[in-house]
């Protein structure tokens, strides 16, 4: 999506993921924004206010005062001028200033003065990011109606491996599109998602499941809501970060828990998207006790479960639209098809487990879209919220929408 015209304040602060905020400033240029950028003083020992100066194409500001005449920064006339705030990356330190109204440096007080809409991105030590205090902070920030992109995991400056990246600029990027793309085109609607794994007990301790995050599934959900729809959603166990109020959220663990609760849901919706990866079999039975290792083999009785999607695809009216999910190894358009035909979907998603980058679990993600129409559409490797915009775009194009 094209920026052209939109104003963006971006605030820097002081942390190692400061050099982003180039790349960042790029991305945001490139498609056509207007940036200005505020600096804590610290972010000067990241990276210095020249680079992002030339980037932007604006001076780059960090003090009230302009220079030695007296005229000073006026932070309430940046906090009127922007369309979006967006700082990346937030430091813990900043974070809890604006979470409790501290207001000691120039970028604080363009926070507090800002009427528009507010977007962070914290970025900090794997310790740092899981304390109570820093948790704590975010979830204020969310109850002010701020949007966390909350951090991404892998290798962090410490060493250590984990959740504490600030997200990629190339996903702030697609989030920062979304926010500006937002509108209410399906207000009016209610749609159902089902998303992450199901977990399938063998005993009291152990169970069968697979590797889905709900990240797809999260980002569909995310987008539904930005634009104006009313959002079920029905998720096996995950770990994300969730702004459940956002949603009408149902927590479950079983494909039978699964099944039961969006069969009821089922009828009262316009839109029904199925992400979650359901487990296809459970145990015959449950084990009451932890099973002993007692034998070199164990043979454990399965049995089918439920399909979710086909047996919802049976009662699914004239008017309503069911969207698939297909994550194949093989044969990958060929069996996505099928499953488009058999369970009786008007679009479905083709992941290839063999895309480096698309998946379980990652960020990303770059599907292949059919339809009951005869449509075929193709993305590039892209976050899984853009991705999330044109799998919404695509529903709104099925002949059935009304």
């Amino acid at each position: 999506m094209n920026l052209t015209g939109k104003k963006i304040l971006l605030g820097v602060t002081g942390s190692i993921a400061a050099y982003k905020a180039a790349h960042l400033t790029r991305l945001l240029i490139k498609s056509g924004a207007e940036v200005q950028i505020i600096m804590s003083t610290s972010a000067f020992d990241f990276i210095t206010p020249l680079t992002l100066a030339t980037l932007s194409k604006r001076p780059v500001l960090s003090q009230f005062k302009k220079d030695e005449t007296g005229e000073w920064n006026n932070h309430v006339e940046l906090g009127l001028w922007a369309d979006l705030f967006l700082v990346a990356p937030l430091s813990a330190n900043t974070l809890a200033k604006f979470a409790l109204g501290i207001c000691d440096n120039l970028l604080a007080a363009v926070y507090l003065s800002a009427r528009c809409p507010v977007m962070v991105a914290p970025a900090m030590d794997l310790d740092m990011y899981q304390h109570p205090a820093v948790q704590s902070n975010l979830n204020l920030l969310e109850g002010f109606g701020h949007e966390v992109l909350h951090a991404e995991s892998g290798e962090l400056a410490s060493g250590l491996s984990g959740q504490g990246r600030m997200m990629e600029p190339e996903h702030i990027l697609g989030y920062v599109q979304s926010f500006f793309k937002g509108n209410d085109d399906f207000k009016g609607k209610k749609v159902l998602i089902t998303m992450g794994p199901t977990v399938e007990a063998l005993d009291p301790v152990r169970f069968i499941s697979n590797h889905s995050s709900g990240k797809m599934g999260m980002a569909i959900a995310e987008e539904f809501s930005k634009r104006g729809a009313e959002v079920f959603v029905v998720s096996g166990p995950i770990a994300l970060k969730v702004s459940k109020e956002k949603f009408h959220w149902n927590s479950v663990t079983s494909a039978d828990e699964m099944y039961g609760l969006a069969a009821v849901l089922h009828p009262k919706v316009d839109i029904c998207i199925f992400t979650a990866a359901v487990a296809d079999y459970a145990p015959a039975q449950i084990a009451p006790e932890k099973i002993k290792k007692d034998s070199a083999l164990i043979s454990i009785s399965l049995r089918k479960n439920v399909d979710i999607a086909l047996e919802l695809g049976k009662m699914k009216r004239v008017n309503q639209i069911h969207v698939g999910f297909a994550l194949e190894t093989e044969n990958e358009a060929a069996n996505a098809k099928a499953k488009l035909r058999k369970k009786n979907f008007d679009l479905i998603v083709l992941n290839s487990a063999k895309v480096e980058g698309a998946g379980f679990k990652v960020d990303t993600n770059q599907v292949e879209l059919f339809g009951a129409d005869g449509r075929s559409v193709h993305s590039e490797l892209a976050s899984k919220t853009t991705i999330a915009a044109l799998i919404l775009d695509q529903i709104k194009t099925i002949p059935v929408w009304v």
